[in-house]
């Protein structure tokens, strides 16, 4: 960047000096690292002109290949330093790139005033990131009832090797589906786009622990590495930090020492309270799997709570405890359960705010709080928060991306960016749940893109006939596609079965849109459709 030298600027407050490489705010120097400085320098001094992707990495990476991810984490990180979560400093222009947006006095005091964002970009390039699946280890104990603490130990290894950004690393719901099949490593390579398998199996014997990995070629079928770890079970955490390390670098070994020690979750100190919080981890999955989508019941997540809850009594310290039982409240609080008093309850959300805070507050690493936090934020109205603590997530862990971020850009008006993180959580989730295509045509609906929102809504209800919101989602996209008797009969569907549903109820559902013309444009279809106020 030696094109910047001799030269200052000031914007919003900020003083942004080339010369000594500093960023400061009055008297106060703000902290930025180097790369992401960099990125700001290059936006500061083109103030008001779109800057592509590809145009910024070309000129702060210009001898070493990045992805689209480290970009991403350096404009996270400069809105955090800037105080920017409103983006009104650092814009993102959908598809594109980003400008700086402020006003900016240059050398010389001279003026660079923001223009309109009009010059057409080059498309985003394809993601040519090594991709790789870790298939449920095999638990091969004695006591098949052991099985959870097998699945527990892979989902942290697929979490540890999400966070290197030089990685696609298929979701957990995806490379789960292969759970106690034979299926050809190939075909699975095949299946879910990947070039690399990771599996294994764990044998649990009172205090001892043997763990096998093996890492496969997908396209090929040929083994390239393959280790045995036995271990007191006091160390297993120091086990799956060595596996992630090690395929890491064999997969991406570009990642740099300050990447690689992110990537390193520090485990609760409890293993008793680590073995609660699987046993929870394993009760969310069979809420969603056997009863959301059918009868509601919620055992499950009633069974669920109290083992976050007991780890939490064992290890106060336990943050992946706190964020998973904050994540626990949110079916609770939008849909109405039987016997269940969360339903759009103050008090409930106020206490799924103070839980995943507190997840913050032990580990501001941890993406789990972050992204807990940001659902919260969203049904408090509070939208360009939520986006912000989304980001974060995505920053720290750029492959988890959670549908229910593209929800919460829908409602704080962010259409087009809900559709990219939709189609993302799609892309790394290849057996994803119902919800994000439910959401990519919700998305589309409201851009009044009616004939791209319709198939992803028919395959979101057809898989989950028992959530009410894509129904509503589709009943609106036919009454804005003209199709009114089809909008009608998904409505007196719904009824059908939630005799009391309506438009108002509760009142909370018609505030959580940022912008009223989206509220009324749903809502207004709704009344077409035929639901009551």
């Amino acid at each position: 960047m030696a094109a910047v030298a001799q030269k200052v600027f000031r914007f919003e407050g900020y003083t942004l000096d080339l010369t000594r490489r500093s960023l400061r705010a009055g008297d106060c120097v703000v902290e930025l690292r180097p790369k992401s400085f960099d990125v700001l320098a290059y936006l500061v001094e083109r103030a008001g002109r779109p800057a592509g992707k590809d145009e910024i990495i070309q000129a702060v990476w210009p001898d070493v290949t990045v992805t689209e991810e480290s970009l991403t984490r350096c404009v996270s990180d400069i809105r955090l330093a800037l105080d920017d979560s409103a983006q009104r400093i650092v814009k993102t222009l959908p598809r594109r790139g980003y400008v700086l947006a402020a006003p900016v006095d240059g050398p010389g005091d001279s003026a660079i005033s923001p223009a309109a964002p009009t010059e057409p970009l080059a498309p985003p390039p394809q993601d040519d990131r090594p991709a790789i699946a870790v298939l449920a280890f095999a638990n091969v104990s004695a006591d098949p009832g052991e099985q959870y603490f097998s699945d527990g130990i892979t989902d942290d290894i697929i979490t540890e090797l999400s966070r290197f950004s030089s990685l696609i690393v298929i979701a957990r719901n995806s490379s789960f589906q292969y759970k106690g099949r034979s299926v050809d490593v190939r075909r699975i390579g095949q299946e879910l786009g990947v070039g690399y398998v990771l599996e294994g199996s764990i044998r649990r014997d009172g205090e001892r622990l043997r763990l096998t990995a093996q890492l496969i070629d997908a396209p090929s079928g040929a083994h390239r590495w393959a280790e045995r770890y036995d271990r007191h079970l006091t160390d297993v955490f120091a086990v799956q930090d060595e596996i992630a390390r090690t395929i890491a670098v064999l997969v991406a070994a570009h990642v740099d020492k300050a990447e690689l020690n992110r990537a390193l979750i520090k485990p609760p100190a409890s293993l008793q309270a680590y073995d609660c919080y699987l046993r929870g981890v394993s009760s969310v999955d069979a809420f969603y799997a056997a009863s959301f989508y059918a009868a509601y019941n919620i055992d499950h997540l009633r069974d669920a709570r109290r083992w976050f809850e007991q780890a939490i009594a064992i290890d106060p310290r336990h943050a992946r405890a706190y964020a998973a039982l904050a994540a626990s409240y949110q079916p609770t609080y939008v849909y109405r359960f039987e016997d269940d008093e969360d339903f759009f309850n103050p008090a409930t959300l106020e206490r799924m705010r103070t839980l995943a805070l507190r997840a913050i507050e032990l580990d501001p690493r941890l993406p789990d709080g972050h992204n807990s936090f940001g659902n919260i934020l969203t049904f408090q109205g509070q939208h360009d928060a939520s986006m912000a603590a989304y980001e974060r997530a995505l920053a720290l862990n750029p492959n988890q991306v959670p549908w229910r971020f593209a929800a919460a850009l829908v409602y704080a008006g962010q259409h087009e960016r809900a559709i990219e993180v939709a189609r993302a959580c799609m892309r790394l989730d290849p057996f994803y749940p119902p919800h994000a295509p439910g959401w990519l045509g919700f998305a589309y609906f409201m851009l009044e893109r009616y004939s791209e929102a319709l198939p992803p809504l028919l395959e979101s209800t057809s898989r989950a006939p028992g959530w009410q919101a894509g129904h509503l989602f589709l009943a609106a996209t036919y009454a804005r596609l003209g199709e009114i008797d089809r909008a009608r009969a998904v409505v007196a569907e719904m009824l059908r079965l939630i005799p009391e549903y309506t438009i108002g109820s509760p009142p909370q559902r018609l505030n959580l849109y940022k912008r009223p013309e989206d509220a009324e444009h749903f809502f207004g279809a709704l009344r077409l459709a035929g639901l009551p106020e």
